[in-house]
């Protein structure tokens, strides 16, 4: 009996813990939600994934609106995997792997009206955690950087 509710704890922290993702996932403001769900679609189009992720945490979030209606996003998140198949729709049910590293995403991207724009090309930049290394993490900002500098605005993470 004390097994039993053992295990029910523990499934229901498991469940939690999912829920609170996506609530994490859907009080980001929508001009995030948008990176995120480009890191996810570049995720998932790879043939190796097997797994579902969801949004997991969000480490650095920077923005600058150097003209009206137009935005610079940088945004540095963690994705996880869920034991839930790759192409899951309803992703209530998922409960997040614990066997799997985190994946560390950075992107950043040009918006207008709130709709993401082609040029500059967004930029994505997901990796396992543990092999992500801080020559990476620099290269990423630069990156950044360097695609808002084109347009004459400040650097991205100049900003709050």
């Amino acid at each position: 009996m004390a097994a039993l509710l053992l295990l029910l704890l523990v499934s229901a922290g498991v469940l939690l813990s999912s829920i609170e993702a996506q609530e994490a996932y859907s009080k980001l403001p929508d001009n995030y939600r948008k990176g995120v769900d480009l890191a996810l679609q570049q995720l998932n189009s790879h043939s190796g994934v097997q797994h579902h992720f969801l949004f997991f945490k969000s480490l650095l979030k920077s923005d600058i609106e150097p003209e009206f209606d137009v935005s610079y996003i940088y945004h540095n998140f963690y994705l996880k995997a869920t034991k839930c198949r790759k192409g899951t729709v309803d992703s209530t049910q998922c409960k997040f792997r614990d066997d799997r590293p985190l994946i560390d995403c950075a992107v950043c991207y040009k918006t207008f009206a709130g709709k993401i724009e082609k040029e500059p090309q967004p930029y994505v930049h997901c990796l396992h955690k543990p092999a992500l290394t801080e020559d990476m993490k620099t290269r990423r900002v630069d990156h950044c950087n360097t695609m808002s500098y084109r347009s004459g605005a400040l650097t991205l993470l100049a900003s709050k």
